[in-house]
């Protein structure tokens, strides 16, 4: 299960649009640093970084004609080549950074209303996953995702 970062993108406040960086700084216990999220006096757990795979963009695609870019699904990381879901309790290593998988990101109805009808059914268990950061860093698109 080797795969590797894409995109990266944040957004500044709650509802902005994300936005393409060419990388991040990994905040330990808060986030990625000048997403809406971070906060310095530490964000839930689970708040602290998403991820989505490219692969369940496609299916979204493919299985449901539904073109959903990296940015408009409003996930941070963008990664290809790696089961995400099989990462729900279990420690990873992203660039430099360690995380632990806490939950799926199950798509939700504020995602729907800023995409279009039908996410939320194709995105239904392949959303992506929240993630806490246990080690902080810095991360780039072409960084390695693996087991910890």
């Amino acid at each position: 299960m080797n795969g590797r970062i894409l995109a990266i993108h944040i957004a500044a406040e709650e509802g902005g649009a994300p936005q393409p960086v060419p990388q991040v700084r990994v905040v330990e216990g808060s986030g990625l640093e000048g997403d809406r999220y971070t906060r310095l006096d530490g964000a839930e757990p689970k708040e602290q970084v998403t991820f989505i795979e490219r692969e369940a963009l496609d299916a979204l695609h493919a299985d449901y004609g539904i073109q959903l870019g990296a940015a408009e699904s409003r996930r941070n990381i963008l990664t290809e080549g790696v089961a995400l879901n099989h990462l729900v309790g279990r420690e990873f290593r992203a660039g430099d950074c360690r995380f632990i998988g806490r939950e799926l990101c199950e798509p939700c109805g504020y995602l729907e209303k800023q995409t279009q009808r039908g996410v939320i059914k194709g995105l239904i268990h392949r959303g992506g996953l929240r993630a806490e950061i246990l080690q902080g860093g810095t991360l780039r698109p072409g960084d390695a995702v693996e087991p910890a």
